[in-house]
């Protein structure tokens, strides 16, 4: 049984409830293009809305972080990763959090006691030395405690919200005798479970305790099995292994010499085929999700190019590999295989075809070049060329020059822009919760969707939404462009229901119950047993996370701002309320 099985089981067994993955591409979190940690999809519950599921969570969550792509190649830096994670939503807190943590790794996974080591919340004039932790692991017998500050060991998502000191538990990855006493500088630790007690709040006032106490974990996948195997290099665990060497295969070339390539290639192509198989339908495109998608593809065939792949169908192949490995887990792979496969196809044939040139003409470029190249010739190798310039700068640093990357954002400031949203890492605002216009925008959706299936097509559906605090953004299917008529009739119709001054509604129902009372949802897969659905009077009725405003009227004024094309048979419309 692998780690991700045993994992589950073990905290089903402790009372918790598995709950699905939520999708790589968030549902109205303009902060990030990408889910980027486990617990981020449950923030409305650590908020302190109820969990359809209860109170003691378990799952394994697909998480994308291109914040150090410049590190994939590496032994363990990947930018889509599994997270394995449990919570305590108001149940239980550190007694049994930690307990089930360290019942885990010594009796399930039967690491050696004298191999941990933990570090905890050191305390400051605002918060105390979390004692409590320290005492509990004492008592299970971890004696290797370090005390760390608020950069190590505290816990805040933004400026306010719910935080708290965490735990952070290491494994000494060595065949070298266990020291003693534990240094956390000492690499040969490495974090592999952090444990979250958000026990606090912090807001301008200061930092006050919470009435009700979470406990949000999080455990890399990735990085645990290769411990668990023996292996320094992840790259060479169960995880990757078979993708390794089918690229050997491809390539006629050993991982031994080549393993920058090869990583990078592996981790890209898995990476594409998550974001492709996402039931957003994320296309690789010049902006937003589509951009970093693009751009994983690219590196991915440059770097085969570097093996001197020829096979016509490599990218195929491995991605037919990662489908087969995931599907179990994750059927939105196996639905969308025909649309994975295409658009990667797709892609490398159009990358191709310009390629070559491209690199001839970086060739002529760099040896006319002594130190920097200029911010006219970048833009060039991105305009007729396609090289994102995160390829050129990486060509051109292995010719040790350098590239006027500011210069280029001048002339393509907001592409590069969006390739750094996601980057971030951070979700802004994180637990401190939406802002009121936010909330109003989330209802405004469902108004607009409801309005696009009286106005265009009553088979419209919600493919995808943004929200911020100035607009929203919404996805729909729909297979032509809106007519100034119909985004008319849309606007007259939203603002009809907001003067109606209608209640909002929310329910708790068994997902069954739901969707027999024609309660609608965007990737219904993804939703537990037992749902929210909200609804405004009769006009509409849909699975929700929320929040949401308690009345139309609280909206003000809807107005279209714009109507464009996202992808092929989505279109997209951005709106304000005044």
């Amino acid at each position: 049984m692998n780690l991700k099985d045993l994992y589950i089981d073990f905290f089903v067994s402790k009372g918790h409830k598995l709950i699905p993955s939520a999708p790589v591409v968030p549902e109205n979190d303009p902060s990030v293009l990408f889910n980027t940690a486990g617990m981020q999809p449950l923030i409305p519950y650590l908020m302190g809305q109820p969990h359809p599921y209860g109170t003691r969570l378990v799952d394994y969550q697909k998480c994308i972080r291109t914040n150090d792509l410049d590190s994939i190649g590496d032994k363990t830096h990947h930018t889509f990763f599994e997270m394995l994670g449990n919570w305590s939503l108001g149940d239980y807190f550190k007694e049994e959090s930690i307990s089930y943590s360290f019942e885990f790794l010594t009796k399930v996974l039967n690491i050696p006691v004298n191999k941990l080591a933990v570090t905890v919340f050191k305390g400051d004039e605002e918060i105390p030395k979390d004692i409590e932790s320290a005492t509990i692991w004492q008592n299970l017998g971890i004696n290797k405690i370090a005390y760390l500050g608020k950069d190590d060991n505290f816990w805040i998502a933004g400026e306010s919200g719910p935080c708290g000191p965490d735990t952070e538990i290491f494994y000494f990855r060595s065949d070298d005798e266990v020291p003693d006493t534990f240094d956390p500088n000492d690499d040969r630790w490495v974090e592999i479970w952090n444990n979250v007690f958000m026990q606090y709040y912090k807001d301008n006032n200061g930092i006050t305790d919470l009435p009700k106490k979470n406990v949000d974990t999080g455990m890399g996948l990735e990085r645990v099995t290769a411990i668990l195997e023996g292996v320094n290099d992840n790259y060479l665990s169960s995880v990757w292994i078979d993708v390794i060497k089918k690229i050997e295969e491809i390539s006629n070339l050993k991982y031994a010499g080549n393993e920058k390539s090869m990583r990078i290639i592996a981790d890209h192509i898995r990476t594409s085929v998550f974001i492709l198989g996402d039931d957003a339908m994320i296309k690789p495109s010049n902006t937003d999700q589509g951009y970093i998608l693009r751009r994983l593809i690219r590196r991915a065939i440059r770097h085969a190019r570097n093996l001197n792949i020829t096979n016509e169908n490599w990218e195929i192949i491995l991605a037919n590999m990662i489908i087969d490995k995931y599907k179990k887990y994750y059927s939105e792979l196996e639905k969308n295989k025909n649309i994975i496969l295409e658009e990667l196809t797709k892609e490398k044939n159009k990358f191709n075809k310009t390629l070559e040139k491209g690199l001839k003409e970086f060739e002529k470029i760099i040896n006319n070049t002594d130190e920097i190249l200029n911010k006219d010739l970048a833009f060039k190798l991105y305009d007729t060329y396609g090289f994102p310039i995160e390829l050129t700068v990486e060509l051109a640093k292995e010719r040790n020059i350098l590239v006027d990357v500011d210069g280029f954002k001048e002339k393509f400031k907001a592409h590069q822009e969006l390739s750094r949203t996601s980057s971030s890492g951070k979700f802004k605002g994180g637990l401190a919760g939406d802002s009121e216009k936010e909330i109003k925008y989330h209802t405004a959706t469902h108004l607009l969707n409801a309005a696009l299936k009286i106005v265009v097509d009553k088979n419209v559906h919600q493919k995808g939404s943004n929200i911020t605090a100035e607009r929203m953004r919404f996805d729909f299917s729909c297979d032509h462009k809106l007519t100034d008529e119909e985004k008319l009739k849309i606007e007259e119709l939203v603002n009809k229901w907001i003067s109606e001054k209608i209640d909002v509604t929310v329910k708790e129902m068994s997902k069954e119950e739901a969707i027999k009372s024609g309660a609608e949802c965007m990737f219904i897969d993804k939703y537990p047993d037992m749902v929210t659905v909200y609804s405004i009077g009769d006009i509409s009725k849909e699975l929700c996370g929320g929040p949401h405003v308690k009345n139309t009227s609280e909206l003000g004024v809807f107005k279209i701002i714009k109507e464009e094309a996202s992808s092929a048979g989505i279109r997209r419309i951005k709106a304000i309320l005044e």
